[in-house]
């Protein structure tokens, strides 16, 4: 039962013309737009290898957060999820259906934003299970989060909040413009938000060959625990 909702989650989502515009294109033409032209100031070194890590982790926030939570809202205004719970499916069986849907879509964002770095010329280095920690625990915050708003808030209100959440966490959690770009108060202020915490961890990793980050996977690791109880907490299904 979990395997086949899991597959039908996964094609519901390829199949929605608005959530390939957030998981996809939008990721990939920053990609390619911001790699290719001078449009920011990205600090030393080759465009790419800044923006590739940032972009992967805005792949991650696309698809657990906002896709998730827009996906999950309506679902709930419909009464999908209440219809849901009367079937043999188990509601922790539905959760692990939709969290199995995010890593599917993950992973072909991931391959997808990978190769076309690697056609722009990004040589990325430094220890992958790190990199798979990051996104695994990125996955995990976003995804309460976007729990947490689709079941307390009103479906329109998702939506708009989710696509909100998505343009200001672009703008200002160090996906294509550097923290250090910000004045000193705003910088620390916004370092602590999960999106910059996995673009710098993906950033210091790829990039810069670190070890373990593990003040990056330590702010994660609080926002996935709070997201994640208050989602439990919270969520209504109708």
């Amino acid at each position: 039962m979990i395997l086949a909702q899991s597959a039908l989650e996964t094609r519901m989502l390829l199949r929605n013309g608005e959530q390939l515009l957030l998981t996809v294109i939008i990721p990939t033409l920053l990609l390619v737009v911001f790699s290719s032209a001078d449009l920011v100031d990205t600090g030393d070194g080759d465009r790419v290898d800044f923006l590739a890590p940032g972009l992967l982790a805005l792949a991650v926030l696309s698809t657990a957060f906002t896709g998730q939570a827009i996906a999950t809202g309506f679902e709930r205004r419909y009464g999908v999820l209440k219809l849901l719970g009367s079937t043999p499916l188990p509601r922790w069986g539905l959760m692990v259906a939709k969290t199995t849907c995010v890593l599917v879509v993950e992973i072909l964002q991931v391959a997808l934003l990978t190769a076309i770095a690697f056609g722009l010329g990004w040589s990325p280095h430094g220890n992958p299970v790190w990199v798979i920690l990051l996104l695994l625990l990125g996955t995990a915050a976003f995804s309460g989060l976007g729990l947490l708003m689709a079941g307390t808030l009103r479906a329109e209100a998702t939506l708009a909040g989710a696509n909100l959440v998505f343009i200001l966490l672009l703008l200002g959690g160090g996906v294509i413009v550097p923290l250090d770009k910000f004045p000193s108060g705003v910088e620390h202020t916004l370092a602590l938000l999960p999106i910059s915490a996995l673009s710098d961890g993906l950033r210091d990793v790829l990039r810069d060959g670190s070890g373990l980050p593990l003040g990056d996977l330590a702010i994660l690791a609080v926002w996935a625990v709070l997201g994640l109880g208050a989602a439990a907490r919270f969520f209504r299904w109708e």
